[in-house]
């Protein structure tokens, strides 16, 4: 079996205004999508974050990629040892596989150990709009937090902070175990935007309220500071993303949860790998989820199937999604939860259908937007012209 085609395909589609420490969500979020065919007549399907750089480096290993053996995916990551390039290659080949040898993904990664996947619900201060309002108050965000349970069926709940004073932020946190009681677990990922001063303070004035606090401060030496005078554990997508940073975080104890990312670490596989390492050293996983679309998460759901590792709920950005591509009959073409769970899709490779019809229109979307349809820092500016990344104040 050789690959005979290979096309990247950028798309954009609606993402409200929420927001985050470095910026505003709005109008577009930007993906890029990767579509691998055989001459068997197999397809198989990628995704990864959006933008030019992305499709750059895609473009870059066009030659590697055309002609190369799906199975030999060792090979082909040798080919191509960029992890963030290499991601949806490797979901598009495992894909193409489990339809040629009738499995689903997870049977390639070494079997189903779990199913349904537990979810936490993703909570996002943002600015007034037609569906959701506004929610910049701890009041507002319970009330999200009350329809997101009560729609989804959530037992845990990740606050984006970073955007209001710490003060407002820990408020929030505390009206939020004042709701749903201590059987929710909560976290706070204010992403990266305090000094090392303020996150020690606002994590003990959290403790005993947090499951863990995620990225707090910047950097693994800066996290190892505050971890000296906290209890709660802290968690990171942001220090620890690479495998060559595992040395340095277990020799400062900088981190106790690493939020895996299969578009970060190069693939399934290595997602898989990087579990090992962590249980290894005695650190816990969960995963990280951005604004993507339903082929990143049905390959996260064969991860999270497969992984034996996986200790804490996976977070989701997929209930402000509208619209998906896949090819269902289901409200907005999206994969459903239950009770806080969803299943691994049924069927052989991803066990998913994409729409093409849906892909043309939010690949028209992204060309008639082009590069200026998301400016996080102008958006943030033209909503507070005092703002700025790592407000000293803070």
């Amino acid at each position: 079996m050789r690959i005979t085609r290979f096309e990247i395909i950028p798309v954009a589609f609606p993402d409200p205004p929420l927001r985050n420490s470095t910026g505003l969500h709005e109008p577009f979020a930007l993906r890029t999508l990767v579509r691998l065919t055989t001459d068997d007549g197999f397809t198989g399907w990628g995704e990864t974050y959006g933008g030019t750089a992305p499709m750059e480096k895609l473009e870059a290993v066009r030659e590697r990629v055309v002609g190369a053996d799906p199975f030999a995916l060792e090979a082909l990551r040798l080919a191509v040892p960029d992890p963030r390039t290499y991601a949806p290659l490797e979901v598009a080949c495992l894909d193409i596989l489990g339809q040629a040898l009738g499995q689903p993904v997870y049977n390639l990664l070494g079997g189903k150990l779990r199913d349904p996947i537990e979810f936490a619900a993703y909570l996002f201060y943002h600015l007034d709009c037609g569906q959701y309002g506004e929610c910049l108050s701890p009041e507002a965000m319970v009330t999200q937090a009350r329809r997101l349970v009560d729609t989804y069926g959530f037992r845990a709940l990740k606050l984006k902070g970073g955007v209001l004073p710490p003060d407002e932020e820990i408020e929030t946190i505390r009206a939020l175990r004042a709701e749903f009681g201590p059987d929710f677990r909560l976290r706070h990922d204010p992403n990266a935007i305090w000094s090392v001063e303020t996150s020690i303070r606002v994590t003990n004035a959290l403790e005993g309220v947090l499951e863990y606090m995620e990225d707090p401060t910047q950097g693994l030496a800066g996290m190892a500071e505050v971890r000296k005078h906290v209890s709660t554990p802290l968690s990171t997508n942001m220090c620890l993303v690479a495998f060559e940073h595992f040395p340095e975080a277990v020799r400062l104890g900088s981190v106790d949860v690493v939020l895996s990312d299969h578009h970060y670490w190069g693939g399934l596989v290595a997602t898989k790998e990087m579990g090992r390492i962590c249980h290894t050293w005695g650190m816990g996983v969960s995963m990280h989820s951005n604004s993507h679309l339903g082929i990143s998460l049905a390959a996260m759901l064969h991860t999270a199937a497969a992984t034996p590792h996986l200790t804490y709920a996976c977070d989701t950005h997929y209930v402000w999604l509208d619209e998906d591509i896949l090819d269902n009959d289901l409200p907005g073409r999206k994969l459903p939860f239950r009770e806080g769970f969803m299943s691994v899709p049924e069927g052989t490779g991803l066990g998913i259908r994409v729409d093409e019809d849906v892909v043309a229109r939010m690949r028209e979307d992204y060309h008639r937007c082009g590069q200026t349809c998301r400016d996080d820092v102008g958006s943030m500016r033209r909503f507070d012209p005092t703002w700025e990344p790592l407000c000293p104040r803070w």
